[in-house]
């Protein structure tokens, strides 16, 4: 069974000027997890849900602070500083374009592939989809689900 037997010929795709506002409203509006990101058809990144959340992890303080009878002053004002930061980037990440965090780096398989051969790249790299490739342009894209399924129909 080959790529273009299981994959989806109708992609949903996001665009590098897209905000990560637009493109959450994109995969739920979809109920999909994640979508490539096209420039004119050709394949520029690819955005997932988990790139999506990894926007919102709050950077670790670093090393155990122990304050001196001094800085016990200062640790209401700290704390204080610090939640305004987080309040702040909290608020910047919806308007944050694509192109700034999107997966540039992606992997890619043709339409004329086996899907034993899809099945294998996904599970090596921990990806659930690929974009499919046919002379440079997005043709298609074959997710996990999809494979399972079309080898259901066997």
């Amino acid at each position: 069974m080959k790529v273009k037997d299981v994959m989806n010929p109708d992609v949903v795709f996001c665009k590098p000027e897209n905000t990560v506002r637009e493109a959450a409203k994109i995969l739920k509006e979809n109920n999909i997890s994640g979508a490539p990101v096209l420039e004119d058809g050709k394949l520029v990144g690819i955005v997932s849900e988990a790139d999506l959340l990894e926007l919102l992890v709050i950077p670790e303080k670093g090393n155990l602070w122990l304050p001196s009878p001094f800085e016990i002053i200062e640790v209401p004002i700290r704390e204080l500083l610090s939640w305004e930061e987080t309040k702040k980037m909290l608020s910047d990440v919806g308007s944050t374009k694509l192109e700034e965090m999107m997966t540039k780096s992606v992997h890619t398989i043709s339409s004329e592939a086996s899907v034993e051969e899809a099945s294998e790249l996904m599970v090596r790299h921990r990806i659930n989809r690929l974009p499919v490739i046919e002379n440079g342009y997005v043709v298609g894209i074959v997710t996990r689900g999809d494979i399972i399924e079309g080898l259901a129909k066997l």
